[in-house]
């Protein structure tokens, strides 16, 4: 078990005044069966603005706040503490399900979110037509750690090569992107051959050299999951599973489903953005 203290900030420095907006921030994690939340507070700045809170679709907690008045500049601050605990399980042979079961009537409807490729996740003809060889004879397990150790051999992480919109396709022709787009283009490879798979976005500690109570400069980190008679997980950047020191603030189709943060606005002129992330292990 891994204790966190998240200090997650992202403001805006507007050029010229905005009259109104409106605004969404996931950056809230999940409690789930492989990590608590114990303490979650998102603070808003202006602080006049009307905040409310929901689920959405995907049961991410959503901060939605929108300010009708004027105001030049918009910070978002969320403290998160929480405890991680990722049982590291090697798959069995009865754990993992055939192709017939995937591809059966009861999968595709139960899994009818995670098959159909998205805006950002379609790889493209040439990724479709080299992946039937890279899984040809395997099981579905077997299938997806082949086309994770393909992508090792032809994809590089290079940061600031790539922009929020790039799609999968436009990462594999120039063979390199950031976490997000290794991310789209495993997951576009995995669906195209009928493996459910999901974007997963939230934070990752990048050094567990760091001893309790150092507070090291995060970052906001995705990775993916697919099924194969369970629900397993994959960092395409650190070519591992996610541990205990990844953290799930949300899961979807792609990065448009998980955004941290985004809104509408009138005016502004342009703007100023500052992010950092500031994670401390407490235990």
């Amino acid at each position: 078990m891994t204790r966190l203290s998240i200090v997650h900030r992202t403001a805006y420095k507007y050029n010229k005044r905005v009259t109104l907006s409106y605004n969404e921030a996931r950056m809230t994690p999940l409690t789930d069966s492989q990590q608590v939340v114990l303490e979650s507070v998102v603070k808003v700045s202006p602080s006049q603005a009307a905040v409310s809170t929901y689920r959405d679709y995907w049961g991410t907690r959503v901060t939605a706040f929108d300010m009708q008045m004027p105001h030049d500049h918009l910070e978002v601050i969320s403290n998160i503490t929480v405890e991680v605990h990722r049982a590291g399980k090697i798959p069995s042979e009865s754990d993992i399900v055939g192709w017939d079961v995937l591809a059966s009537p009861e999968t595709l409807n139960t899994h009818s979110d995670w098959l159909p490729q998205s805006r950002l996740s379609g790889p493209g003809d040439e990724v479709l037509g080299i992946i039937p060889g890279v899984v040809d004879g395997k099981n579905p397990h077997e299938a997806a750690m082949a086309i994770f150790a393909w992508m090792r051999g032809e994809m590089t992480y290079m940061s600031g090569s790539t922009a929020v919109t790039t799609n999968a396709e436009e990462a594999w022709t120039q063979r390199q992107g950031v976490c997000q787009d290794l991310a789209h283009l495993a997951i576009g490879a995995l669906r195209s051959c009928g493996i459910p798979a999901r974007y997963v976005s939230g934070y990752l500690h990048p050094r567990s050299s760091a001893g309790v109570g150092e507070t090291v400069a995060g970052q906001s980190h995705a990775w993916l999951e697919w099924w194969d008679g369970e629900w397993r997980s994959w960092d395409p950047t650190n070519h591992k599973p996610a541990g205990d020191f990844h953290v799930t603030v949300a899961r979807g189709r792609d990065y448009r489903d998980v955004s941290p943060l985004k809104g509408i606005l009138s005016g502004g002129g342009g703007s100023a953005l500052n992010v950092s992330v500031e994670i401390t292990q407490l235990a």
